[in-house]
């Protein structure tokens, strides 16, 4: 199953655990966070000012 950008973090991490590299690579450091659990990839992007399109290519190359 692909992830898209409307999977939240939660949902990506507990299916694909090889995920957890890649969003750390991002900038994203708080992946086991209760409020990011809850966070789509598309939100997290936002706030952290990653590119949403080359997160997604890179958690499905991941993946």
């Amino acid at each position: 199953m692909a992830i898209t950008k409307d999977m939240t973090i939660g949902e990506v991490v507990r299916n694909h655990r090889e995920a957890v590299g890649v969003l750390m690579e991002f900038g994203m450091g708080c992946v086991g966070c209760p409020s990011a659990q809850a966070e789509t990839l598309e939100e997290a992007a936002s706030v952290h000012g990653i590119d949403l399109d080359k997160l997604i290519e890179n958690l499905n190359k991941a993946v």
